[in-house]
């Protein structure tokens, strides 16, 4: 709606910037300020100009094809033979490259002294049952399986390997079997029963971390300190001290030997500093867990970080 104004005050113009938004300007001037000015708007059909705006950019797109097409035209039939050739190869050295590349290992590795409950939990977490009762293994447990608290999912999950390594000081060795394949390594120590067995338990730790397949391949390792269910079972925390503190003598003690009797192994910690797991080339963690009870969710969390789905 418009003021009453003569018709020769008015003129009409259109904006570039207007038209994009759909809308046209009525203006009406005197070439000076005129008090009341009114501008009307009304919509326009703003479809047009997007239709308008993609036929251009397939129009250019056209052309560029088209250049492309008669460069390709131009160039000498040898010269583009001789670049898909080197396509071919190029496409061929990845494909077999990505088939020698070995596949990301499933092995996770039980090991601690004999009666921490390795076995025990072996069978937790392949059954979900407690094999209740003291079970001594004499050669390694292992099994490819599915977690038994993932067997209800849904979806794609990778079936573990799971080596139980017997605990006994003659029977150790095999663990060297198993451990250039491991993904991952879970340390068992018996929570209950800690104090009597410390020594024993930081000398078999020492061993593990500082074996060359361990340390190369920077092989993640959970200490788990199992049985806390019981009340009278010592926390992670003063199991976690008490193993840095024996390790931190073990490791003066067998730096002062000769280089020949520890030829194989790589040293640990910083020198100078106390030792501490967080020092170590590979990862440790530790927590706590019951093989008997079924509390073993952070052990399951552990292997599904190393053994991905």
């Amino acid at each position: 709606m418009y003021h009453s104004l003569p018709h020769y005050l008015t003129w009409t113009f259109t904006s570039r910037t207007a038209l994009k938004a759909g809308v046209s300007l009525s203006v009406l001037s005197t070439g000076k300020a005129v008090p009341g000015l009114v501008v009307e708007t009304h919509c326009a059909n703003s479809d047009m100009f997007v239709m308008q705006d993609m036929e251009q950019w397939m129009h250019k797109i056209e052309q560029w094809m088209h250049n492309i097409e008669q460069w390709v035209r131009q160039q000498p039939v040898e010269q583009f033979y001789a670049a898909l050739a080197v396509l071919i190869v190029t496409f061929a050295f990845f494909a077999v490259l990505r088939l020698l590349k070995p596949a990301k290992s499933n092995t996770i590795v039980l090991a601690g002294l004999s009666g921490s409950g390795k076995t025990v939990l072996f069978y937790q977490l392949r059954d979900g049952s407690s094999q209740q009762g003291t079970i001594t293994s004499m050669e390694p447990n292992e099994g490819t399986f599915m977690l038994h608290s993932e067997m209800e999912k849904k979806g794609k999950l990778k079936p573990i390997n799971l080596v139980d390594v017997p605990g006994h000081s003659r029977l150790r060795p095999k663990l060297d079997e198993f451990l250039p394949h491991a993904a991952g390594l879970i340390f068992v120590v018996d929570a209950l029963d800690f104090l009597p067995n410390c020594r024993a338990a930081a000398e078999y730790l020492y061993d593990i971390l500082t074996k060359a397949s361990i340390v190369k391949r920077k092989v993640p390792i959970l200490i788990l300190c199992n049985k806390t269910d019981k009340v009278t079972a010592h926390s992670k925390e003063f199991i976690r001290k008490q193993l840095e503190k024996e390790i931190d003598k073990l490791r003066t003690s067998r730096n002062a030997l000769s280089t020949a009797d520890i030829a194989n192994e790589h040293t640990l910690g910083v020198p100078g500093e106390p030792f501490a797991f967080s020092q170590c080339r590979n990862k440790v963690t530790i927590t706590d867990a019951s093989g008997l009870t079924g509390e073993v969710s952070q052990v399951e969390q552990f292997i599904r970080e190393q053994v991905k789905p």
